[in-house]
């Protein structure tokens, strides 16, 4: 009888137990989901992307579901696993790398842009026509911000404040310093013209000292990756040339602590080795 009352004791202390894990990993979730969307929505329209919430969230449990099946066919429920991880980061990664390539895009665009506004302003036309003129001919990304931009002063918005704004949404570090500079030029009556020609011609010396380390760090960057891809390729052999070797690693715990010893090692060692290589200007 006393057996049994423990049992039944133990067994609700565990119900009980599990229902508050549950309930946390909810909450967590929720607040996770709430966050990523945000996030991702945020990011997306910066980038002149307008997209549902949740079809952001279900393009995300579609690339999870999906890559984790192809890890599934391909080689079980280890890498199954890891392509589950792999698939529930890859779209937030992803919008990552589409905005850094448009920050860069727009960047390599605005030093034309700061030069034919300076050849506007020294033609007659005022700081805004200038703009105007710039957008209407440009190219995506700098036409869509610059569109924005006029947009927002036709409303009612003051010019430095758009140009702020602008600086902000984009998050280049070339068009804070033009939105400032600016804003003082404006205050103080400076030339505005001959900033902005000083302005692009420090971008293309930027850019031209970027392409220079680029290609003195391309060795160091190559390095990494072919020591970072060298035991996948030599597990790969061995386990087409000598599966006998490979198999005892994923059938005992050992086996798989090992294998989860090289995958950190392996990703520490990448990751220093971009760090190191990794120079700013």
């Amino acid at each position: 009888m006393a057996g049994a009352l423990v049992f039944l004791l133990a067994a609700g202390s565990a119900f009980y137990l599990t229902l508050l894990a549950l309930e946390a990993v909810r909450r967590a979730f929720e607040q996770y989901k709430r966050r990523y969307l945000a996030r991702s929505v945020n990011d997306l329209s910066g980038m002149f992307l307008f997209l549902d919430p949740k079809q952001i969230l279900r393009l995300n449990l579609c690339a999870l579901l999906l890559l984790a099946a192809a890890g599934y066919w391909a080689g079980g429920v280890l890498l199954a696993a890891l392509a589950a991880v792999a698939g529930f980061f890859s779209p937030s990664l992803l919008v990552r790398f589409y905005r850094r390539r448009r920050l860069l895009r727009f960047n390599a665009q605005l030093a034309d842009g700061l030069q034919q506004m300076a050849n506007a302003l020294r033609a007659g036309f005022t700081l805004q026509q200038a703009i105007d003129q710039v957008g209407g001919e440009g190219n995506a990304p700098l036409r869509q911000e610059l569109g924005l931009l006029i947009k927002e002063v036709k409303l009612g918005l003051p010019l430095d404040d758009a140009l702020a704004a602008m600086a902000k949404r984009v998050g280049s570090e070339e068009l804070d310093l033009i939105a400032t500079s600016t804003a003082i030029a404006r205050q103080l009556g400076g030339n505005l013209a001959e900033l902005f020609e000083s302005i692009a011609a420090t971008i293309r010396e930027r850019f031209r000292l970027e392409g220079r380390i680029a290609a003195l760090t391309s060795q160091g960057k190559l390095q990494g990756l072919i020591v970072a891809a060298l035991p996948l390729c030599v597990g790969l052999f061995l386990d087409a040339y000598r599966p006998d070797l490979i198999a005892p690693m994923f059938e005992t715990a050992y086996g798989y602590v090992l294998v989860g010893a090289v995958v950190l090692l392996q990703g520490t060692g990448f990751v220093l080795i971009r760090r190191i290589v990794a120079i700013d200007v």
